[in-house]
């Protein structure tokens, strides 16, 4: 019989004596790239759960950390840049989006975010500067759609700013058709909502209630665009559409607290129900997001102020307006209303 080779002899030797001695963690042999990584995974998924309560500065430090250790993840700068935009830091929510848009040139929603930050710093800058940025909000939106076509909310901002921006930055009713054309290839609500949109940017209205109500009628899947067509609807003061803004929200994300105050506007304006809108109200004001596609608190309290007043309860009204005007010091419908209460009961 033949020996046993003594290098078998010596691995088996040691062999049972790794067996003989207690296992450590996995963590021990984890390496520091990988810890650093599971961090960045923990404070991004706090800033996601920041950013979704509304708390855009814990957000935002949370994403700066997670930055610094990984940073060449554009999934952290896309979100930063919402983060800044939602607070409404247009240098610092473009500079993020550009990042991003280096780290992944390809990636739609990094563009189309790009556009809006742009879009937002035109809004505060004098007019020469807002061409300029005009321009490249345009030219990122188009990228977006090129990359993406299926990226809706893109394909809207596109046709929102061609119907409405004049030829001087790139807009124009003539390339919205085109634009609106293929939207409605393919998705038949966007396509009425994109038409809607712009009869509505040229105060086209009753063709824009024609459209806004296909819109509706064709079974949408965003609800972005229902509740588009919701704001549309409280400014015309159309009680019927608003609360089938909330039936067809509710019916595609019933966890959205949205839904809730279109349909308390409805109820009020219908002068119908208003304890319920009342409570639905208050209901919205204890889940809602300071989000710039939510309903503005302000808005919220002024509707809250007109529940009141139309059940006869001046004092509490004139609460809520007041409310109103602290969130927004500019609602000129929280300023109206309390000129007419004052009027109404001046010693109340």
């Amino acid at each position: 019989m033949k020996a046993v080779p003594k290098m078998l002899v010596l691995s088996a030797a040691l062999a049972l004596w790794l067996t003989s001695k207690p296992v450590p963690p996995l963590s021990v042999f984890a390496s520091p790239a990988k810890e650093k990584r599971q961090d960045g995974s923990a404070a991004i998924d706090a800033a996601r759960r920041a950013y979704e309560a509304s708390d855009y500065t814990r957000a935002i430090q949370a994403l700066l950390a997670a930055a610094a250790n990984d940073p060449r993840n554009p999934e952290i700068d896309l979100l930063l840049a919402k983060s800044y935009y939602e607070s409404q830091q247009p240098d610092a929510a473009i500079t993020r989006a550009e990042k991003a848009v280096a780290l992944n040139p390809r990636n739609s929603s990094y563009h189309e975010w790009l556009g809006r930050a742009f879009g937002q710093k035109a809004e505060h800058v004098m007019w020469f500067s807002a061409i300029s940025l005009a321009k490249k909000a345009r030219r990122e939106f188009q990228t977006a759609v090129e990359l993406d076509q299926r990226n809706f909310s893109a394909q809207q901002a596109l046709i929102e700013f061609d119907c409405s921006a004049p030829g001087i930055v790139g807009g124009g009713e003539d390339k919205a058709r085109v634009e609106i054309a293929r939207v409605a290839e393919l998705d038949a609500s966007e396509g009425y909502y994109a038409r809607g949109v712009c009869r509505r940017e040229k105060k086209d209205f009753a063709a824009a209630d024609a459209e806004f109500t296909k819109a509706l009628d064709a079974h949408p899947t965003s609800a972005a665009l229902i509740y588009d067509i919701g704001d549309y609807a409280v400014r015309r003061q159309q009680a019927d559409r608003l609360l089938a803004v909330a039936e067809a929200g509710k019916r595609l994300a019933p966890e959205d607290p949205r839904g809730d105050y279109y349909r308390a506007v409805g109820l009020i304006l219908n002068n119908q129900d208003l304890a319920g809108a009342e409570r639905l109200l208050r209901a919205y004001l204890d889940h809602a997001r300071v989000r710039s596609d939510y309903p503005h608190l302000s808005w919220v309290r002024f509707w809250l102020g007109r529940s009141l007043e139309a059940q006869g309860s001046f004092g509490a009204a004139r609460e809520e307006y007041e409310a109103a005007l602290k969130s927004d010091p500019k609602d000129k419908n929280a300023k109206e209303a309390l000129k007419r209460l004052a009027k109404l009961r001046p010693s109340d």
